[in-house]
């Protein structure tokens, strides 16, 4: 029982998603019929990547929320909305990349697996970073608001052209189990397969690239990391700058000089590198 704990409290990220994913997963029924849960839940969002046409999904994206409030005409953004990000922004920051998304899960189980020569961050990473922030920018806010059909009606723009956890975990498996949607398939997603399928190569090389360089998710949640309730603090009279810290950190972060990056998932990792046990 001992050496179980042990174990436990070693793995207790991995732990903490696996859990999360599958209570926020957790409609068996939509995986042995190839339909989705619509009940009374669905109008709640869950904090990561978790696409509403999952077979599996309790909960709403509230990513894809954000855009169809966008997206409706004459609609205001719901205060509902607003205040879930503000709360749990100001809560958690971007410890929900680190540690609630299933999407992240996904990555760090992908780059875990012994293959390629592993790396942090992709060359030109510190102009790449800046692309999430974009997409934020013109797929989840403008492009809803703006571009619209011939009935004043915007769409989704990164659910339907991008976003890869959606095709995983949403689109590939509704595909194979229901002959319906099997039939209807499109170019549109024969391309988000393609972007799902170098992403997950890309994840068995680079540490979280999708997280890195395309999440508008995480780019909002990163706004609130320099003020969230859980960030870190460098005791600057035991810190001795020897960079263990950035070493041991998989976004290759100065922690020591930046310990609130809006780039910091919250993994722990730096913590536990520390020598001196400066980061608190």
């Amino acid at each position: 029982m001992a050496d179980f704990a042990a174990r436990l409290r070693k793995h207790i990220r991995l732990t903490v998603q696996l859990c999360f994913t599958a209570l926020t997963n957790g409609y068996v029924k939509g995986f042995t019929e190839g339909t989705i849960y619509t009940g009374k839940l669905k109008n709640l969002c869950v904090p990561g990547l978790n696409c509403y046409s999952c077979p599996g999904a309790l909960g709403a994206c509230p990513l894809g929320s954000l855009q169809s409030a966008f997206a409706t005409p004459g609609s205001r953004l719901p205060l509902y909305l607003i205040g879930f990000f503000l709360l749990v922004g100001s809560a958690f920051g971007r410890f929900v990349c680190g540690w609630l998304c299933p999407f992240g899960l996904i990555q760090d189980l992908l780059y875990k697996i012994p293959f390629f020569r592993k790396r942090k961050n992709l060359p030109g990473h510190r102009f790449l970073k800046w692309l999430k922030y974009a997409i934020l920018a013109g797929f989840v806010i403008l492009l809803p608001l703006f571009a619209l059909d011939a009935y004043g009606i915007g769409a989704p723009y990164f659910c339907k052209y991008i976003c890869p956890s959606g095709t995983l975990t949403a689109g590939l498996p509704l595909a194979l189990l229901n002959e319906g949607i099997r039939a209807s398939v499109s170019w549109l997603f024969a391309w988000k397969s393609v972007l799902l399928i170098a992403l997950i190569i890309l994840s068995l090389w680079v540490y979280r690239p999708f997280c890195k360089y395309l999440c508008p998710l995480g780019a909002i949640y990163g706004f609130f990391n320099p003020i969230a309730f859980r960030r870190y603090r460098v005791d600057k009279a035991a810190c001795i700058k020897c960079a263990a810290c950035q070493h041991a950190c998989p976004a290759d972060i100065q922690v020591y000089e930046k310990p609130n990056s809006m780039e910091c998932i919250r993994c722990g990792k730096c913590k536990k590198a520390c020598p001196h046990g400066a980061i608190r």
